[in-house]
């Protein structure tokens, strides 16, 4: 990946990735240009790209001690404030990098976490993505720097001798249980709508991130779904009703899924993905102008797997065409 222009407002970011035994050196590069696009759609900047050929992940500092020192170096001379590294990073890792950096230091699960946050319209994508956050926050506390607000109130909450981050953590389990019970009652809500939609067919739209699912359930409908050229334009499952030649159905345009979607999300979008799970048929959107889109298939075909074990039946539509 090659230098980048940049406005001086948004944050610049260099991007860090491993070249390994199971993720050849092309690969890499493709999931590079990958995170450099979440970067672009969360707001950042990506002005550079490292990559270090490893047998495995530093268990302490992801990339050698020499490629640190290179990326520090590079950070010093441009004035860059973020650096993303291309896979989930263990609270070791992000605080010892942090430490050595001194600067903002994000993973691929972060980042993700980060746009769903900003894309989040309704209620309970909202409830959704902070749980996910907050069961992402709970292990890496000890590298918190700002105390979260104290929300527990009463005599005896807080003994004398405990620490500042017990507290927080006892804070972030309160709030981790108060969400789940939270989503468990808009569950049962979402439930209940789907059962009084009746016997009608239901289809799921599914598909890569940003291949146009959107976009597909404006046409079908007639609708006017947001769609963006920006990754995960939509976290709120749409429902319409649509009629193709007298026979009526439910149309559902669904979140998109990507390489290694954090686990915690998958967990805390369980009511979108019940959409797949109950879909009678699902139109699986693909963008044939993608260099990768046959590893995109796999991706998607993995995690609805994932998601339901039973064999559903599936339309593959080739989409975007016209830039094959």
């Amino acid at each position: 990946m090659g230098e980048i222009i940049t406005s001086a407002i948004q944050e610049k970011a260099i991007l860090v990735g491993l070249i390994t035994p199971t993720q050849k050196e092309e690969k890499a590069n493709e999931y590079l240009d990958e995170l450099a696009f979440l970067a672009e759609t969360a707001g950042a900047v990506p002005v550079k790209g490292f990559l270090q050929r490893l047998e495995h992940p530093n268990s302490k500092t992801f990339v050698g001690a020499g490629k640190l020192e290179e990326i520090k170096a590079y950070i010093e001379e441009n004035e860059t404030q973020l650096a993303i590294f291309d896979d989930e990073l263990s609270p070791l890792q992000l605080k010892n990098i942090e430490n050595y950096l001194q600067i903002k230091v994000l993973d691929r699960t972060n980042l993700i976490l980060d746009i769903f946050a900003k894309r989040a319209q309704t209620a309970y994508a909202k409830t959704q993505v902070e749980l996910a956050q907050y069961q992402y926050l709970l292990p890496r506390l000890t590298r918190m720097w700002t105390h979260l607000e104290r929300q527990r109130g009463g005599i005896g909450m807080r003994g004398p001798g405990e620490t500042q981050i017990e507290t927080d953590r006892r804070i972030i389990l309160d709030k981790i249980a108060k969400l789940k019970t939270d989503l468990k009652a808009i569950d049962r809500q979402m439930a209940t709508q789907r059962r009084n939609r009746g016997k009608m067919v239901r289809v799921a739209l599914v598909g890569y991130t940003n291949v146009g699912k959107s976009t597909m359930m404006n046409v079908l409908s007639k609708s006017d779904v947001f769609a963006e050229n920006k990754l995960f334009a939509t976290l709120d499952t749409t429902v319409r009703k649509v009629i193709i030649d007298n026979l009526p159905f439910l149309l559902c345009d669904t979140v998109g899924f990507i390489r290694k979607l954090p686990h915690h999300l998958i967990e805390s979008f369980k009511s979108t993905l019940d959409e797949v799970r109950e879909a009678d048929l699902l139109i699986h959107v693909v963008d044939i102008s993608h260099p990768n889109f046959e590893e995109q298939i796999e991706i998607v075909n993995s995690t609805l797997n994932e998601i339901d074990k039973t064999e559903k039946p599936t339309i593959l539509v080739f989409n975007k065409i016209d830039a094959f």
